[in-house]
């Protein structure tokens, strides 16, 4: 079902808006890994405190979208995770933030 278009123009953006990073969970990994050459799974469950599944299942979506690559290999025999944002996903981010300022910026609070 379609999201229906907004009336007020200054909400008009808020249509547009990427669903994929809008749900926080994903915002917060997507931004953090943004930041970073590339982080390992355990640093970015400790800084967003998501459960191991749960981060599991964000990065999925993530993935799925192209806004990170998952790299998996062994050091010392011991698994390793490896989680980075790609260009398709910081360009992502950067287009959420323009809108989201666009968005908030119209606002009269």
């Amino acid at each position: 079902m379609p999201t229906p278009e907004p009336e007020s123009q200054e909400l008009q953006p808020l249509a547009a808006v990427d669903r994929v990073i809008h749900e926080p969970a994903r915002l917060a990994i997507l931004g953090l890994l943004a930041g970073l050459e590339s982080a390992d799974f355990l640093f970015v469950q400790n800084q967003t405190g998501l459960t191991g599944g749960n981060l599991s299942s964000h990065m999925t979506r993530l993935e799925e979208a192209g806004y990170v690559e998952v790299k998996k290999e062994f050091v010392d025999r011991i698994p390793r995770t490896l989680l980075r944002a790609t260009k398709k996903g910081r360009a992502a981010l950067r287009q959420y933030k323009r809108t989201m300022q666009q968005v908030l910026g119209g606002l009269s609070v």
